[in-house]
């Protein structure tokens, strides 16, 4: 019943950010971090968006953008990997929820399967899934396109 209060809360006040959004037509800066095993990549459902994305956030003020995707893949699925181990594979800024987001994707390859662990709250579901599928899917637009030049890169 809590868990299902929070993630009401999640998508209100995301609701919110993006009427303000839309009011100040800000840009922001964010990290994720795709985890990758198998050929597969980790996709999160957040509670409060309609499209999967990777793990990951917002950078806070003064803080490195590796560190930001380490601190985020620890808080959202349980994964603690130091910043070092997270190779960049990825810039770019999209308009995206009425904002000019500029995200940084690092990559994080696995040999074992990590356990995953989700807090029913602001993400109610992680899974490996290979590329091809998640492109099907209904991701972020910093996804789509991270995806699509990793997967030409991997055809040249």
């Amino acid at each position: 019943m809590i868990n299902a209060l929070i993630r009401a809360v999640y998508r209100v006040a995301h609701w919110g950010l993006r009427l303000l959004w839309f009011i100040r037509r800000p840009e922001t800066t964010g990290a994720l971090v795709a985890v990758w095993y198998e050929g597969r990549v980790l996709l999160v459902q957040n509670s409060y968006r309609a499209q999967m994305t990777l793990p990951g956030g917002y950078v806070r003020p003064r803080e490195d953008r590796r560190t930001t995707a380490a601190r985020e893949l620890r808080e959202e699925v349980g994964i603690n990997v130091q910043p070092k181990r997270l190779v960049h594979a990825y810039h770019g800024t999209h308009l995206f929820e009425n904002r000019q987001d500029t995200l940084d994707i690092y990559e994080l390859e696995v040999d074992a399967a990590p356990n995953v662990q989700v807090d029913e709250r602001e993400v109610v579901r992680a899974e490996f899934l290979p590329p091809a599928e998640a492109l099907e899917m209904s991701i972020v637009p910093h996804l789509q396109e991270y995806l699509a030049q990793r997967g030409a890169r991997e055809a040249a």
